[in-house]
């Protein structure tokens, strides 16, 4: 069974047997579409993607507000996405584009719903789900059959173990885990492994403790931290600043 071509290929790109690719689809370069699998709507593609077999990528919103509007949803470049993921599409109500950067890996399974921003270089792990509107930033790691609910917010650097359910929002460089999932910690071996600088990880440690640990308020504590010469625990604290769905720990009196 030949594959449906009706949008624009890139150069080197390789199409499996029975795979569709719908005419207001645009791939880039050096891609691999494996067959049966199925790209759809206003979907833009970089270079150097695999997409594998049974994927479906840019099928309408599952949203029942959603209209048939003209809504995108654009993935960089070097992601791997693999066998029976599911990505939508944007809706108007929240922006009308799903984005997704580079380097990624969404294993089997994964779902990412409408108007989701995911970063670069996150890793989501097997039946990982997204709800609408949720946004990752770079290198986190979500477990296996994880649930995420909508709007929430993960920090970079962060891991969320599997089998979690995440309804709050999880700061970066920390370690979240149970249903409600809850900070467990900072990620150390994920920080270790980008950092050669003890002292970003030392400064990031002090700046935990004092947000999560000493029982001070927390957004005092923050306000504090954006005085930091250290970025990284600027970008902590105004996180925590910034978020809409509270975040997840145990409150000392």
């Amino acid at each position: 069974m030949k594959p449906i071509i009706k949008g624009k290929i890139g150069k080197n790109c390789q199409i499996g047997v029975g795979a569709i690719i719908d005419e207001n689809v645009v791939i880039g370069d050096n891609c691999i579409i494996e067959p049966y699998a199925i790209i759809t709507g206003y979907t833009e593609i970089g270079d150097n993607n695999h997409i594998f077999s049974h994927a479906v990528v840019g099928s309408i919103p599952q949203d029942l507000k959603y209209k048939g509007e003209k809504t995108k949803l654009i993935i960089g470049n070097n992601n791997k996405i693999r066998e029976f993921t599911l990505i939508n599409p944007g809706t108007v109500g929240g922006g009308g584009v799903t984005k997704i950067g580079d380097n990624n890996l969404l294993m089997g399974y994964v779902h990412i719903a409408h108007d989701c921003i995911i970063g670069n270089n996150c890793i989501l792990a097997n039946a990982a789900t997204l709800a609408g509107h949720v946004e990752l930033e770079d290198y986190v790691v979500v477990g296996g059959m994880t649930p995420i609910h909508q709007f929430v917010k993960i920090g970079e650097h962060s891991m969320i173990a599997g089998a979690s359910a995440v309804s709050q929002d999880i700061p970066p460089y920390t370690l979240a885990e149970g249903n409600r999932a809850k900070l467990r910690g900072l990620n150390l071996t994920g920080l270790r492994r980008r950092f050669s600088d003890r002292k970003i990880i030392d400064d990031i440690k002090k700046a935990y403790k004092a947000l999560f640990e000493s029982g001070k308020p927390i957004k005092e504590v923050a306000n504090e931290l954006l005085k930091s010469e250290n970025r990284y625990v600027r970008h902590l604290a105004e996180f925590v600043l910034n978020s809409k769905r509270g975040i997840p720990y145990d409150r000392k009196v």
